[in-house]
């Protein structure tokens, strides 16, 4: 879903054809149902026959070989690990968060690998397609705006499609409430509704009342508006392994990810991660002490099961706060040094 929303939203069309494998993703019924609204037809190529995706899998060599092995953290050397040595370690190099590596590898197919020369075309990508909407024409009638309706089209629903009505709270999805005021009809409250939810924006959701979709907004909307559903599950995540190591109940509450994702935010949510096999060395935390000198963020550093000390002076400024910062703290196994956002103990 997301990808046809990046093509539309980049190109305003679809695919006539969508040439897909044999994932259990492509066989549900919002997918079918998207492409037969838009005309697109589905061929599914043949099981463990890669070359009926050669142009896909081409793609995926390319970007392979000129773009992630030339990342600091590639594994291709741990393909021969008899060669390995500390310093080429990529399980001590790996500083890449994901968001980051998304927004690189956008710059990287849209402004690089796309107007270069490509030896098959003889021209650049871009080029080749306007050369081919010159010859073949605009067909305005395939463009597909990228429009509220699109977008409600391509909204999936929560693994319950279907939500309670609160008296005075609204629909619950994601452990967040949404309201708007068609939730107020005395019909309506109290009963099950068809719910969706938009994976690039949290602070909305939609919810199907009396014959129509209706956009409901978060209560907290400032703390939850631009995140991602996939930012929401970490957080998640990360504070149920919080409450597993002080040995206390999960309580995920929409202030508690409201706070977190407001933590979060300053680092782009999952920031450094530092992996290392043995002993610990200050050099090894040096890509992620250079970050927290950056962001003049406070915090302790742990390096197994012991606490190094604070990260003072130059690290953190003495007008932080306490109880807001950083951990860095071992996970097994493997041995992992990982950056998380430790958020202001409960009042």
């Amino acid at each position: 879903m997301m990808i046809l929303r990046v093509g539309v939203q980049r190109h305003q069309r679809l695919p006539q054809l969508v040439v897909i494998d044999g994932g259990a993703a492509f066989r549900s019924p919002y997918f079918e149902s998207v492409l037969a609204r838009y005309a697109c037809t589905k061929k599914t190529r043949p099981g463990a026959q890669p070359r009926f995706g050669s142009v896909i899998e081409r793609l995926f060599g390319t970007t392979n070989t000129e773009f992630i092995h030339t990342l600091r953290g590639n594994t291709q050397a741990t393909q021969h690990p008899r060669l390995l040595t500390p310093a080429v370690d990529p399980t001590r190099q790996a500083i890449w968060s994901l968001a980051d590596l998304y927004g690189y590898l956008c710059t990287w197919a849209y402004d690089v690998y796309d107007q270069a020369v490509h030896e098959a075309l003889g021209t650049s990508p871009r080029d080749a397609y306007a050369r081919g909407l010159a010859l073949g024409g605009d067909r305005p009638h395939r463009r597909v705006p990228y429009d509220d309706a699109f977008l409600m089209a391509t909204a999936p629903s929560p693994r319950k499609p279907t939500a309670k009505v609160m008296p005075g709270r609204g629909v619950k999805v994601h452990y967040l409430f949404y309201w708007h005021e068609a939730l107020r009809h005395p019909e309506v409250e109290g009963t099950q509704v068809p719910v969706r939810y938009d994976p690039f924006n949290v602070g909305i959701a939609y919810a199907y009342v009396r014959g129509q979709w209706v956009r409901c907004v978060s209560q907290d909307y400032a703390a939850f508006q631009g995140h991602s559903a996939k930012e929401l599950a970490v957080a998640t995540e990360l504070l149920r392994q919080q409450a597993r190591v002080h040995h206390h109940a999960a309580t995920i509450t929409p202030r508690r990810l409201a706070d977190f994702l407001a933590q979060g935010r300053d680092l782009g949510f999952h920031l450094l991660v530092a992996r290392r096999a043995g002993g610990a060395s200050r050099a090894s935390f040096e890509p992620v002490l250079q970050r927290l000198r950056e962001l003049g963020t406070p915090g302790l550093l742990l390096s197994g099961d012991r606490q190094e000390g604070p990260l003072v002076g130059p690290y953190a400024p003495a007008a932080q706060p306490p109880g807001r910062g950083l951990l860095v703290r071992r996970r097994q196994p493997p041995a992992l040094l990982q950056v998380a956002w430790t958020p202001p103990p409960s009042p």
